[in-house]
């Protein structure tokens, strides 16, 4: 995830001032020799960005994307890949290889040659000759090779970008000991390695700092966090470990921190509180243990806390409570215990509380009903001993309401009707009794998640009225009847086409109709399982019209007759689950041959002929319990 992109403001203000500039002389031969030499590397020029370059006219007043002092000298060459006007956006490429001769525009302060998508070769070590250069950009291209050690000249540098390029190697500690006057550092998007050196302490004027998406490791420096001017600084995505150092509290005007993704570990330091003008603060997906420091309640413009996938232990923090600017808190799959603290319903501007996948219990504080700006609430999966879901959840306005394996108990509330709600995870539960009528009146559903619970009834009819509904799972409950009321449900087009469906383990009844393909809502189905119900029939040959399926899974249902030939029009199919049905006849080779087929069973039925030769690799599972099937990975078959 990328925290910012550079603008190209020196260029707005920088050019017009040029303009006003006529330079005295002609293009200095020298340098139009280094940009014709440029232009001459470049095998592709689509847009034509290079057009005007010609050598019998003036560089600088007749080149575009040139500009030049008033002594012929260039000091702008601008020809990005993407840029905008009052009425136009150009987003376009060009291939080729950096003329080392570039180095020889003594003057340059900006060389822009970001988001051309296909320059690629090495960054010329020339480069380092560019003494007055100030601002360089060569991001979103194809750039190999490691950073030129030569750019430790560039004294006068302020901005580098070299992002989402195949760069890759250590960086020479020695290219940062003496860029003071660098300011933002873009190196995201490569396949750096080995340690951030330390001499980035050395970037005195370093505001933003983008390294993210690389392979760094070892730990970060403490010289780093002593840069008082940093706002902006993202290391996610690499393999940085060790502890995150306690110098952190000094980057009073740092707005954003994002360490996600890394292998860091050691408790997250006290010293954080220090960020009082912290906004974002991203540390998920780490290895990091202990408790939230109480410290963490004195970040006054916090929005975003994301702490989720660490080993963080102990109880939530009361000091929470006072952050009342916090929009999003991520918790989740830590080790958490006792109650979530009544401070939280402090948080008027919280809009995501997710806890989930915890070990925390007693009672809910009622003080929540106060988040009348709460989007969002998942505590899944937390020993919380609920059993039922607390009346005032009523008077939320939540969007999404997840409460997995939290212990309820009873009927679904009634107050659900009429909700607002779009996602409602209650899986894992202890709900029974018969699916309401008035869940048809829940018309804003779009993922319904109610499996592993005890309901027994049929789908009542008014489910057809859930017009926006895509994904629905209600596997391992008691429920029976047909299955129309599912598959024939009302679509608010374009939205309302099921993605996916889960009615296994229950006691649904068949057989699924040939019409299955004419149901609207079907049309764009890419997960279908139905395994374990008592189906019976046939196979509709018709699914392989479902052109965006991907899993079909249809074991132990009593199945008979074919596998359809015409499954093998389905060209997306990763898995084909038909174990344990009572399926006859040939294997088509048509279905095992599907080019993405990486999972496929169809053990347990009195299938029989030789297995059709495939080159997917199956194990022997896949295939017995069928007396007369032969061939591999089974027997080969006898002559007869």
């Amino acid at each position: 995830m990328e925290i910012y992109t550079h603008t190209n403001t020196f260029f707005l203000i920088f050019l017009p001032l040029l303009s006003l500039l006529t330079p005295s002389q002609a293009c200095h031969p020298i340098e139009q020799e280094a940009l014709l030499d440029f232009k001459g590397k470049i095998t592709s020029d689509p847009s034509k960005l290079l057009r005007t370059w010609t050598p019998k006219t003036n560089c600088c007043t007749s080149w575009e994307g040139i500009a030049c002092d008033s002594s012929g000298r260039v000091v702008n060459v601008s020809r990005s890949g993407l840029s905008s006007g009052d009425d136009f956006i150009l987003d376009t490429s060009m291939s080729g290889t950096l003329s080392p001769l570039l180095s020889n525009l003594s003057s340059l302060q900006l060389l822009d040659l970001s988001n051309l998508k296909d320059l690629h070769g090495q960054i010329p070590p020339e480069f380092g000759h560019l003494k007055s250069l100030t601002h360089l950009f060569l991001d979103s291209n194809k750039f190999n090779g490691s950073i030129p050690v030569s750019f430790k000249y560039l004294f006068r540098l302020q901005k580098l970008y070299v992002s989402n390029n195949f760069l890759s190697g250590s960086i020479p500690s020695p290219v940062f000991e003496s860029l003071t006057s660098l300011s933002e550092l873009g190196l995201s998007g490569n396949q750096l390695a080995g340690p951030i050196p330390s001499s980035v302490g050395n970037l005195v004027s370093l505001i933003k700092l983008d390294l993210h998406e690389n392979n760094f490791s070892g730990s970060i420096s403490p010289k780093i966090f002593k840069l008082k001017s940093l706002v902006y600084v993202d290391m996610s995505e690499n393999q940085l470990s060790g502890s995150i150092p306690k110098s952190i509290g000094e980057l009073s005007k740092l707005v954003l921190i994002y360490l996600n993704q890394n292998h860091l570990s050691g408790s997250i330091p006290s010293s954080i509180g220090g960020l009082s003008s912290l906004v974002f603060c991203r540390l998920s997906e780490n290895k990091l243990t202990g408790s939230i420091p109480d410290e963490i309640g004195n970040l006054p413009k916090i929005q975003r806390l994301i702490f989720e996938n660490n080993d963080l232990t102990g109880k939530l923090p009361s000091t929470i409570g006072s952050l009342t600017t916090l929009t999003d808190i991520f918790f989740s799959n830590n080790h958490f215990i006792g109650k979530i603290p009544s401070s939280f319903g402090n948080l008027e501007n919280l809009q995501t509380l997710d806890l989930s996948r915890n070990q925390l219990s007693g009672r809910l504080p009622s003080q929540l009903a106060k988040l009348q700006r709460l989007q969002t609430i998942d505590l899944s999966y937390n020993p919380l001993g609920l059993l039922q879901i607390p009346s005032w959840f009523a008077n939320l306005k939540l969007f999404q309401l997840m409460l997995a394996g939290t212990g309820i108990k009873g009927q679904l509330p009634k107050w659900l009707s009429s909700s607002s709600i779009s996602a409602l995870d209650l899986s894992s539960n202890e709900l029974s009794g018969k699916l309401p009528h008035w869940i048809g009146n829940m018309t804003n559903l779009s993922f319904l998640n109610l499996s592993k619970n005890s309901f027994y009834s049929s789908i009542p009819n008014e489910f057809k009225n859930l017009s926006l509904l895509m994904d629905v799972d209600l596997h391992s409950n008691k429920l029976s009847g047909d299955l129309n009321s599912i598959f024939a449900k009302n679509v608010q087009e374009p939205l309302g086409r099921y993605n996916s469906i889960d009615l296994s383990y229950n006691m649904f009844t068949g057989p699924i109709s040939e019409t299955i393909v004419n149901e609207t809502a079907m049309g764009s189905i890419v997960s279908l399982v139905l395994s374990h119900n008592a189906l019976g029939g046939t196979i509709p040959s018709t699914l392989g019209h479902f052109v965006e399926l991907v899993v079909i899974k249809l074991e132990g249902n009593g199945l008979k007759g074919k596998i359809p030939e015409e499954l093998g029009n389905a060209k997306q199919l990763k898995t084909i689950l038909l174990s344990k049905n009572s399926l006859s006849g040939n294997i088509p080779e048509k279905v095992m041959n599907l080019k993405d087929l990486q999972e496929f069973d169809v053990s347990e039925n009195r299938l029989s002929g030789k297995i059709p030769p495939h080159k997917a690799i199956f194990p022997v599972s896949a295939f017995l319990g069928n007396a007369g099937l032969c061939g591999a990975p089974l027997p080969n078959c006898k002559q007869s």
